[in-house]
């Protein structure tokens, strides 16, 4: 007997293929399985063997699987990518190539599924750290060693996910309205940061390639700029 198609198998893949095939995937989330809970902790397991500043390990990840709160966090995610609280600009530098089959066009067709399905989405991941107060995110350095104390954790998720068929998008329009996220999700907001809304769910289909990216020597600079 076949296994049900929400225990797949891990995918047999090599360290060199996980690290350039786990890519932020908006078109190829399965929304009609679910995703087992044992899946979602062994990743998380993973996941906890990241290093974090001081080794003090004050990362959460709260996983929103109600349907109601998930609609609800994708109201506001779309909220926020809509009408910002803090309008932005997203000019400056980008070594991505906009034009023919690699420009905007094909990002926006791709955004834009994820704004019609991700109430849909299974698993909502929201990483969170915990900060003594917000006054830690003023400080360049301190922010920093914030973010540098969650962000490994989230990637191992992330890479962990990939590993098993799931697949995974850092998002982070929902924190316009962090603290109406916080009111949703029963979180203390002025000691906890939400740091990124990450949809979780089955790939349709589990191949990815490698992205298109600059040669290596446009990014590397030895002992000086």
């Amino acid at each position: 007997m076949s296994q049900p198609e929400t225990h797949r198998p891990p995918l047999d893949l090599t360290p060199n293929e996980l690290l350039s095939t786990t890519r932020a995937v908006r078109r190829r989330l399965d929304v009609t399985k679910p995703v087992p809970r044992e899946v979602l902790l062994d990743c998380t397991r993973l996941a906890q063997q990241a290093p974090s500043g001081r080794n003090r390990q004050r990362w959460d990840f709260v996983f929103v699987t109600d349907p109601d709160r998930r609609r609800a966090l994708a109201d506001l995610w779309r909220r926020g990518l809509a009408s910002p609280a803090s309008p932005r600009s997203h000019d400056g530098p980008s070594r991505h190539d906009f034009t023919a089959e690699a420009g905007w066009q094909a990002i926006a067709d791709s955004l834009h599924h994820l704004v019609d399905i991700l109430d849909q989405v299974p698993v909502l991941l929201v990483p969170c750290i915990q900060v003594g107060s917000r006054a830690e995110l003023d400080d360049p350095a301190t922010q920093a060693g914030t973010w540098g104390s969650v962000l490994p954790a989230v990637w191992s998720f992330m890479l962990a996910a990939r590993s098993r068929g799931l697949g995974t998008v850092w998002t982070t329009p929902h924190l316009n309205y962090e603290r109406q996220a916080a009111t949703l999700l029963d979180l203390p907001y002025e000691t906890t940061v939400q740091c990124a809304l990450i949809p979780v769910a089955w790939t349709i289909g589990t191949q990815f390639k490698p992205a298109r990216r600059v040669p290596v020597t446009e990014v590397v600079h030895w002992n000086h700029w």
